[in-house]
């Protein structure tokens, strides 16, 4: 009866610990959630997943993410930027369809990099030979500090926000 009762005991204990622990970690946030951005962009609907890295008091941009290197414009696999309509990126042709984002960061103009999607984590695999269409636009400082790095849409296009910087690239349907 007593060696009964001591498995009942260690039983409780096992289901006690995991009914605490389990619910615990299932509210942990991941360190660059995952994130769908959907918006109507001069008669062009737009989707953008990507993953949300924040700062956390280390210089990311020009820093972790250097200048005049290809960055996959997130975090974890490549961003994704789809189009319903083709349309014009920056004046420049570009057909519907989903794509890979990647930039390549500067410290006063961005180039903006639209490539045939493929899946990839990061930029890793990154080769320019996908390059579907290249832009070249200017970055501005944002008006307060952006501790964790957003994509959003507007009237007049895309917008990439994160510490004290901020990049736009036009987007307009054909």
């Amino acid at each position: 009866m007593f060696t009964h009762m001591k498995k009942l005991i260690y039983l409780f204990a096992i289901v006690s610990t995991v009914a605490v622990v389990v619910p615990a970690q299932a509210q942990e946030k991941p360190s660059s959630p995952k994130e769908t951005v959907k918006g109507t962009v001069n008669g062009a609907n737009v989707e953008i997943v990507y993953c949300r890295p924040s700062a956390r008091g280390r210089k990311m941009i020009g820093g972790n993410e250097p200048f005049g290197q290809v960055w996959r414009t997130g975090a974890n696999e490549a961003t994704t930027i789809e189009f319903d309509k083709d349309v014009l990126l920056e004046g420049k042709d570009l057909p519907k369809g989903k794509y890979e984002l990647f930039t390549i960061p500067g410290e006063s103009e961005w180039t903006i990099i639209i490539q045939k999607y493929g899946k990839q984590w990061g930029a890793y695999k990154y080769k320019e030979s996908n390059d579907v269409l290249r832009v070249k636009v200017k970055s501005d400082k944002t008006s307060a500090f952006v501790e964790t790095f957003t994509i959003a849409t507007d009237a007049k296009g895309v917008n990439l926000s994160w510490e004290n910087t901020a990049v736009a690239f036009s987007v307009k349907s054909k």
